[in-house]
């Protein structure tokens, strides 16, 4: 059973290895909505601060052998000059056949479209470029002609597979626009955006042919802030993923309770159709933001491999001015 398992890692870990790149091959989190900078380009800056540190963690399968690990980086830093900044990497291990995806990328944000009365509808346009690796180690894999049907498995005899392709990188670029409505202290706050990623259309070497190309990755997410007091926000949201042939639709709901001056406890779930259930529970104290969910699987991959769930905690941190300024409501368009 452990060697059936460990071939079902492999399988996972691997898929884009050898098949053509029409499925999805990029990470996911569930808590999307604390690293932005994976979701949307247009979402850089959406703060209320003048910088940001954000990280995210995700391990998944964990109860079958050497499972998925996806780590996430974040800086991004808010102008007054209708431009904001910011910088992500994102790494991911999986699978005993070391198979590692890792990206680095500089985002650009344009906000300097409003409208309204008081200008607090606003667009914004986002950009992103950098670099995308994929690679994997062959000398961890085994192969089916390493097989003795006498005496089993010698990893001593050398395999005729021929992996040629073990390393590969590419220039990778996408783009986003957002709308959010910022009026302050109104009982609904309405935001959506788009992104595409992948316009570059980066070359998959790990394909079969070994000129395929990763498939774009297109979102769609959106929601909407309802205020139902001074003290309690709700905040239903959702969110669509297509990259090849594969999609993603989640929905969610999100209640934010003010518990002290500075304090907010945050809960809720969210649902990936025919994938998983995900509870989450946070809190923001001052300028931190700690927030945990546990992703509960209910497919049938699940239902097979017992215990194999997710569980992923961000941490983000919130830089402001000094200097003491009339309190302003900050209408988040993320949450």
């Amino acid at each position: 059973m452990k060697r059936a398992l460990k071939i079902f890692t492999l399988a996972l870990g691997c898929s884009g290895i050898f098949q053509e790149a029409s499925a999805q091959v990029d990470p996911h989190f569930t808590q999307y909505y604390m690293y932005p900078a994976w979701t949307n380009p247009a979402l850089t800056g959406a703060f209320d601060g003048q910088y940001r540190v954000a990280g995210i963690f995700r391990s998944q399968w964990g109860s079958i052998s050497t499972p998925y690990s996806t780590q996430g980086l974040s800086g991004e830093v808010t102008t007054n000059k209708n431009m904001n900044f910011g910088i992500s990497l994102l790494n991911q291990t999986a699978g005993d056949g070391g198979y590692r995806y890792t990206t680095v990328y500089g985002n650009f944000a344009y906000t300097g479209i409003r409208f309204g009365p008081t200008e607090n509808h606003r667009v914004v346009i986002g950009l992103q470029a950098g670099l995308i690796q994929r690679r994997f180690d062959a000398t961890k894999l085994n192969f089916g002609d390493q097989w003795n049907p006498i005496t089993g498995y010698n990893p001593g005899n050398l395999s005729a597979e021929a992996l040629r392709n073990q390393n590969n990188s590419s220039f990778d670029a996408g783009a986003g626009i957002l709308y959010f409505d910022g009026t302050a202290n109104r009982k609904a706050n309405l935001y959506f955006g788009y992104a595409v990623s992948h316009l570059t259309k980066p070359t998959d070497k790990f394909s079969g042919t070994g000129d395929a190309t990763l498939p774009m990755r297109h979102t769609i997410h959106g929601g909407v802030r309802l205020k139902l007091s001074d003290v309690v926000s709700l905040t239903p949201n959702v969110l669509y993923l297509r990259q090849g042939n594969a999609e993603e639709i989640a929905a969610g709901l999100y209640a934010q309770l003010k518990a002290g001056v500075e304090t907010n406890v945050l809960a809720g779930a969210n649902y990936r159709f025919d994938d998983a259930i995900s509870p989450f529970i946070g809190f923001t104290h001052k300028r931190i933001v700690l927030g945990v969910s546990y992703d509960i699987n209910t497919s049938d991959l699940g239902r097979v491999v017992k215990g194999s769930n997710s569980f992923e905690i961000s941490l983000s941190f919130t830089g402001k001015k000094n200097i003491k300024t009339p309190e302003v409501e900050f209408v988040c368009p993320r949450l």
